[in-house]
């Protein structure tokens, strides 16, 4: 495992501070606060979470889904919609995931229910052609939240202010062009990524990069790498580089790329600090991973 050296102990200020509001709650509890978590953090969903919660093919929530119409939708080429079935639990936080060049929702659409089993409303977009370069991308996946939150079927089950993005490739590179232009987004995910952009400074989302080292389409020595480092050194970033993966795992069930994003998502999104010891210390080289870096302040 490697850890950037511009990173090597940097405490980031909203890891930093979800960190003592996590040390402040279990104060709380320990003096028998009833409830002191959930007051706490309102936007916490579902049980406490353990390895093999994150790792399975279904979380907590039952899914149902829905089917969006290009005809119905400007702005992209419409999709699929996975939501909790539930609504005991109030409002979830919602994602947009595209797909890579060439490819359609088929290709992504394994995250959808594994992603709102965990509580999350997902949207698994098609692009307006097969053919859309990243920017173009990045455009579609904020025009599907703009319609998830505001005009679809499930749009009262959604908190709009607890937003991100994902994608496969051209659609990753597009989740980082999403991220530069709407800020608020709460995380972002690019899946072995494709950008010819490698600077980022713009970008103030939390953000995830899957890299593959049998990657031969987006190599990560010229995208994925180039990528994390091109963000914000002070930003809650972290790259995770799969080992004996290809460009094309991301459009296959994993559960490596599911556990991280999982955590990542829970963790920015929900600002659920559960998740945290899943991020933080970095996830050490094993069989499914080559290296991994980040800005965690559990590391030395």
């Amino acid at each position: 495992m490697q850890q950037h050296p511009h990173t090597r102990g940097r405490t980031s200020g909203r890891f930093a501070g979800l960190t003592a509001a996590l040390a402040a709650v279990v104060a709380l509890t320990t003096l028998g606060g009833p409830g002191a978590h959930a007051a706490d953090n309102p936007y916490e969903r579902g049980p406490a979470p353990t390895e093999s919660s994150i790792e399975a093919l279904r979380g907590p929530y039952a899914v149902s889904d829905v089917s969006v119409s290009s005809l119905s939708v400007s702005g992209f080429g419409g999709g699929t919609i996975y939501y909790p079935t539930s609504t005991a639990d109030g409002t979830f936080g919602a994602i947009a995931v595209s797909p890579g060049f060439t490819a359609y929702q088929s290709s992504i659409s394994w995250l959808g229910p594994r992603l709102a089993s965990q509580g999350f409303v997902v949207f698994t977009i098609d692009t307006n052609t097969t053919l859309d370069q990243p920017a173009s991308r990045g455009d579609q996946l904020l025009a599907a939240l703009d319609y998830l939150t505001q005009r679809s079927s499930v749009r009262g089950r959604i908190d709009s202010s607890r937003l991100g993005v994902m994608g496969h490739s051209m659609g990753g590179g597009g989740s980082l062009e999403a991220a530069k232009d709407r800020p608020s987004l709460q995380a972002a995910i690019p899946l072995t990524p494709w950008n010819l952009d490698k600077t980022w400074p713009e970008v103030r989302t939390p953000t995830l990069i899957f890299g593959a080292d049998g990657d031969t389409v987006a190599p990560v020595s010229t995208h994925a790498e180039p990528l994390y480092t091109g963000l914000p050194s002070s930003l809650d970033r972290a790259y995770l580089e799969l080992n004996g993966a290809t460009h094309f795992t991301p459009n296959s069930s994993n559960t490596t790329i599911a556990k991280y994003s999982i955590s990542w998502l829970k963790r920015f999104i929900d600002n659920d600090t559960r998740y945290e010891r899943f991020l933080c210390p970095l996830p050490q080289r094993s069989l499914t991973i080559e290296e991994s870096r980040g800005n965690c302040p559990h590391t030395s």
